[in-house]
């Protein structure tokens, strides 16, 4: 059977820890005469991420070793939330989709619409974000709160930037949000621990 990629993590058993770091490019030169600094701001924003599974008995185990090995190192990709925000902090109800084609990419502006109307702290900053489905969708943050208004319309402050223009009514998601996210290696060991009483 042909892998379909993204994959979903086994569920069985939750990870103890994701460390989530953000990751942007930009240069900073200081003059080596006068100290002064030159920043230079590029487009590119991306997450990574560490994740720390727990030890585990063979039978819950071999799952993710299974997951591991169909990824077949830098190939494949997987989706992946952060397991201690799947809800959002603001109120966070309605049908959310992009409003409108053609919103820049490499910009941090997104115009929604479809929220609950007059809603204030419809999002906190901090909530994450889901943009689409499938092998596009692309995890965000919202910088700050934000409130919809008389028409159910939002305009949120992300990170990262959009990496492309949404298409229009694309959907958002803010339960349960995850990205896309694909291994940094082509090495996946993993470490057996055998009980004393084992002997080769």
């Amino acid at each position: 059977m042909a892998i379909t990629y993204p994959l979903t993590l086994p569920t069985h058993r939750k990870p103890v820890g994701v460390r989530f770091t953000p990751f942007s490019v930009v240069g900073v030169s200081r003059s080596p005469f006068s100290l002064a600094q030159q920043v230079q701001e590029f487009d590119g924003q991306m997450w990574q991420a560490e994740v720390e599974l727990p030890k585990m008995f063979r039978s819950d185990a071999e799952p993710f070793i299974s997951f591991f090995l169909k990824l077949n190192g830098m190939k494949g990709t997987f989706y992946l939330g952060d397991p201690a925000g799947t809800a959002p902090r603001g109120v966070g109800t309605g049908s959310p989709l992009v409003k409108g084609a053609g919103q820049a990419a490499r910009q941090d502006q997104l115009t929604t619409d479809g929220w609950t109307i007059n809603t204030t702290g419809i999002l906190l900053a901090g909530d994450w974000l889901q943009i689409g489905s499938g092998s596009g969708q692309r995890l965000h943050k919202v910088l700050d709160d934000v409130n919809s208004d008389g028409a159910g319309d939002a305009t949120l402050t992300l990170w990262p930037n959009l990496r492309e223009s949404p298409d229009d009514d694309e959907t958002l998601s803010v339960n349960d949000a995850k990205g896309v996210f694909r291994l940094t290696t082509n090495e996946m060991p993993w470490e057996l621990e055998a009980p004393e009483r084992f002997q080769l």
